[in-house]
């Protein structure tokens, strides 16, 4: 089993715009290795095997890192076709010798239109998307992994509220938590607290900092997710936005034993590896990795 802390990379601002392929990770892992990092999120490619996941990022001095799970989990999906998919990506996470996962909602089109305002609240849909997401925890936990959920702006648990009902209503025992600093705060949501309230279901982390410009919902009306992603104004590399950090890796309980995940999901300088370079150098300064 995968125990011991670890600042992990999650390539998500490489393939965000050009792709999944196998050129696009081959050059974040060769840029990771060449920044100090030793692990990165574990995204297997489709059509790749999880030992062949292995020897290839091992490759370039890579160990796999915790990943996600992802699906809106409203009346949109076929839950039956979720609960496989999710088994699939349980078992191939287990074979990865990794014991958790984060599971997330994303993408409900209102929300995406109008992010962190907790836009077209619908009690029914909530209701059902926190059955849905016990649904899947139990396939991840017949799996061997442990779920947490990762909190995500433009998905159906986007309020600290809806965070809040979802990990009340289904329990420690079903699911952990796997805070995102940046969706927190974008959505209103003190982390820190929210660590702290939870602290004893924390199995994972993306520290991830935001810049002051859009908090405020009156400042992006008319904005959507991916135009206020684009916008290099609201995620930022950790240290360089107003989120305190420290006091998030401080809220951690003592016995934490997750990874710490650097997180800019889209750069705020122009060169996506030196986006990495800084993350990496504030970890080494600010967590002695």
């Amino acid at each position: 089993m995968v125990r011991s802390i670890r600042v992990a990379a999650n390539p998500i601002p490489y393939w965000a715009e050009r792709g999944k392929t196998k050129e696009v990770f081959d050059e974040a892992l060769a840029d990771f290795r060449e920044i100090g990092f030793t692990a990165v999120k574990a995204d297997i490619p489709e059509g790749m095997r999880a030992g062949e996941y292995l020897d290839w990022i091992g490759g370039y001095g890579l160990a796999p890192a915790l990943s996600l799970f992802s699906s809106p989990l409203d009346e949109t999906v076929a839950i039956d076709e979720v609960l496989e998919r999710a088994r699939r990506f349980g078992a191939a996470q287990a074979e990865l010798g990794l014991d958790r996962t984060m599971l997330s909602s994303m993408s409900v089109p209102a929300r995406m239109e109008r992010p962190a305002v907790g836009a077209g609240f619908d009690e029914a849909r909530l209701a059902l998307a926190i059955e849905n997401a016990g649904r899947v925890c139990e396939v991840l936990l017949a799996e061997g992994v442990r779920p947490l959920h990762h909190s995500h702006v433009g998905g159906v648990f986007e309020t600290e509220a809806e965070v809040v009902r979802l990990l009340d209503e289904l329990g420690p025992d079903l699911i952990g938590f796997g805070p995102d600093t940046g969706h927190l705060r974008w959505a209103g949501a003190d982390p820190v607290a929210l660590i702290r309230r939870y602290a004893d279901r924390i199995g994972g982390i993306h520290l991830k900092d935001v810049y002051p410009d859009y908090l405020d919902p009156a400042s992006h009306e008319g904005m959507d997710y991916r135009e206020l992603g684009r916008s290099g104004r609201l995620w930022a590399e950790p240290g360089r936005g107003v989120l305190d950090l420290d006091a998030v890796v401080a809220a951690l309980p003592h016995d934490y034993d997750g990874d710490l995940m650097i997180e800019v999901d889209h750069p705020s300088v122009p060169s996506v590896k030196e986006s990495h370079r800084i993350s990496y150098e504030w970890a080494v300064a600010s967590l002695g990795a």
